[in-house]
Order: C-alpha cells, then structure tokens, then sequence
C-alpha cells in the first residue's frame, strides 16, 4: 500500500507550449510522452463507487498494473488516499492478490469478481519532470488524451503534481511556483470522477445550492471551522467548472461560494486571528475584482490571480495555517465541542436577523440583502448537528424571503418574513433543555 498524495491542475490547452517551456527549464529528469491505456471497473449497482474505491487496470510498453484506490481525503485539487498497486502479467483482473485490508469488511465479496465490469477507459499520452523541491522528490505529469464511456467521450489536459518522496507541504511550494504563469486550473474532478458521469450518460450538470454543513458528532471548532472551508471551497470549484463549460450562471455561484470563505472566516474569528489569513483574504479580493469585471471564464478561473487564491486556500486547510496564530486560550476554544460554539451563535444570528425584519420595512428591504444572506450563510454553516428535516425548514424560510426580496414580491416578501420570526428554535438555546 502507498499513500498518494497529488496535486491536480486543469491546463488550458492554448497554454500547454508555454507550459512545457516552464517546465523544460526546472532542474530535474525529463521523460519523453509514453501512451497510458486505463479499463475502470465497476458493478451494475456501483459497489465500488457507494465505497469510494476505484478500481482500474493500466498498461504501458506491454506491462500492467492492477490499482485499487479507496477512501482518503481531498482538498480542492490535492488528492491524498491510499492506493494499492500490483504488477499483472496480463489485462485481467485478479482481486485475490489485493490485501484483504481493502475489503471493507475485510475480505474479498464473494461475488465481485464476477461482478465487476469495464465502465470506462482512458487514453493518453503522459510526459514527466522528476524534481526535487524542498527535500522531496516530486514527479510532474502532463496527461493529453481522452477519457470515454461508450459514446461520450472528453479531452483530457492535466498537470499533477505526485510526492514520491518527502512532504505534502513541498508539493505544494512548487505549485505556488507554477501557478505564477497563467493557464492552470485547480481541479477537483478526478479522470475517474469525469468517466463516472460520462458513463451514467453525461447528464447536464446542474446548479448546486449550499447545503446545511454535516459535521460529524462530538467534532471540535476547529473540525467545524475546516468543514466550513472544505465545504466552500468545494462550492468553489463545483461551480467554476459549470462556468468555464459555457453555464453562464454559475459565475454568481462562483463569487458567492468565494464570499462563503470569507463568512467562514468571520464566522470562526473570535477564534482564529483575522492575522492568520491576512495573505488569504487579499488573494481572495484580487480574484474577486477580476471576476466581477467583465470577463470570459477562461479568462478568470485560468488566471493566475484565481489559481494563488484557491491553492493558498488549499494550503491554509491541508497545513491547518492557523494553528501558529493560536495562543493558549484560542486553542483551548477551538478544542472545544463545535456543537456548543453552534448553539451559541445560532441564538445570536437568529436574534440578528428578528432584529433586522421583525417589522416591515417597505422600501428598504434590498438594503438588507447582504446582512440576510450572510446570516443565512451562517445557519447553514452551522445547523448540521441538528435534526435536518427541521433545520431545513427553519431556514427555507429566511431563504425564501431572501428570493422574494430578490424578485420584488412584495406580497411573498410579507408572507415569508411573518413565517420566519415566527419560528420556533431547533437548536439548544437559553431557557430550552
């Protein structure tokens, strides 16, 4: 078993020559281009995927391979999970030879050899840079070709950037250096993720609105606080991939999910120093300014000004970039239960946002548009440890008068604002056992 940890980029195919002069003139081991052939397999039911394992045979120069990669973690672009590689004498699958630690209940089904199935394939050309960076050795990979299920198919244009040897943290170092020069995309969407879709049809993809953030129980502030920023970041890039598709729509996704860290960092700055993401926050307004100017979505999300910003972001949660910031007291809150913190400002934004609208306003309703959606950003963050059936309505509320101040509906602006003041708390709150 390795652990993989890599780091994927987008390239904009108009910049891939200038890219390859970048990378000709680091110092390190140049591969020339060899053909990679990929089968994903999967079940007719998606037992693989519902387990979040992947399952893939490759072949280059004549030789095979057999991976089995399962749960790990992912954070905007940075891939780390473990993957169990095993050389085969030919393209045929043989799951005995994986360690029964894969299986999730610790052997081989008894029926997923026969089960499984080829979904999809990838076919491209792989040319690597061996580096060293830091005190690690670093490959980086530029893939070209295409990813196809039946009869749907994708160019595929990919850097990663591959730890073989050392630190997470030089990966990223050397991002920030590439990353300097524009054409680079920070993306989440795996070749495996992209064959998946294509395979179930390649359905439209679709607006995603917030969801209420699920934490697990017992988590800490600062699990609730990482949640926060996954969860925006994630937004982030769901939304940036609809856009630079043609969705024109989703640029308003984009900057709402950027305002969602920035509320994020509000939200837990009792805690966390505003010092702490000093450097964050202006990337972020820099990224924000040229995306509310007018221009094409290539233009914005393969700039290098949108590329600093999400890789800072990635980096401030994989390094955990606060924790220098904190002193004694700060870190004894942010060790504290997430579900108290919650309790405690759920109670004061609910009480804000009675304050705001709890008489008609008239006119002056748009004027209170940013302070409602920031309060509403705030519910969602906050809202998972709790009932979901009965935080969902709670805030439908709100968010309905949201849309109808939005759409001047003067009649549902009424009516949905009566109904949120009314609402009885779902949460644990002063005088409520």
């Amino acid at each position: 078993m390795a652990q993989e940890i890599e780091l994927k980029f987008i390239v904009e195919s108009d910049s891939v020559d200038a890219l390859k002069n970048h990378l000709h003139q680091l110092s390190g081991e140049h591969h020339e281009p060899v053909q990679l052939l990929n089968i994903y397999y999967e079940t007719q039911d998606f037992w693989l995927r519902r387990h979040d394992m992947g399952l893939r045979i490759r072949g280059v120069d004549g030789r095979y391979e057999m991976t089995m990669k399962i749960a790990g973690r992912v954070v905007g672009g940075l891939h780390q999970r473990p993957e169990y590689n095993i050389d085969i004498s030919q393209p045929q699958l043989e799951l005995a030879r994986f360690p029964t630690e894969v299986w999730p209940e610790g052997e081989l089904p008894a029926t997923l050899a026969d089960d499984v199935q080829p979904l999809f394939s990838t076919d491209f050309w792989r040319e690597k840079w061996l580096v060293t960076e830091g005190n690690s050795r670093i490959e980086i990979a530029l893939d070209r070709g295409e990813v196809k299920a039946g009869e749907f198919q994708e160019s595929i244009c990919e850097l990663e950037l591959e730890l073989l040897e050392g630190h997470a943290d030089d990966v990223l170092k050397l991002a920030r250096k590439l990353v300097t020069q524009s054409g680079l995309r920070q993306g989440s969407l795996s070749k495996a993720a992209r064959g998946y879709h294509l395979a179930q049809g390649n359905a439209p993809r679709t607006l995603k609105p917030t969801q209420i953030l699920l934490v697990a129980p017992k988590s800490s502030v600062e699990q609730g606080f990482e949640a926060a920023l996954e969860l925006a970041l994630s937004q982030w890039q769901y939304h940036e991939e609809l856009w630079v598709r043609g969705m024109k729509a989703a640029k308003a996704d984009v900057l709402a999910a950027i305002a969602l860290v920035r509320h994020s960092l509000t939200l837990f700055g009792g805690i966390v120093p505003r010092k702490a993401s000093t450097q964050l926050r202006d990337l972020l307004t820099q990224t924000e300014t040229l995306m509310a100017s007018d221009v094409s979505a290539d233009t914005a999300v393969y700039s290098s000004q949108t590329a600093t910003a999400k890789l800072a972001l990635t980096e401030f949660l994989v390094t955990r970039g606060w924790r220098s910031f904190l002193d004694a007291k700060a870190q004894g809150k942010i060790d504290d239960s997430f579900k108290r913190f919650a309790d405690t400002h759920l109670s004061r934004h609910a009480a804000e946002l009675k304050t705001l609208f709890g008489q008609p306003l008239g006119d002056q309703y748009a004027d209170q548009l940013i302070r409602l959606a920031r309060n509403v950003d705030s519910m969602l963050l906050l809202s998972g440890a709790y009932d979901g059936a009965a935080a969902r309505a709670w805030l439908e509320n709100w968010q309905g008068l949201q849309h109808a101040i939005k759409t001047r509906q003067r009649i549902e602006i009424e009516h949905f604002r009566n109904e949120a003041i009314s609402q009885e708390p779902f949460w644990l709150h002063s005088g409520k056992r």
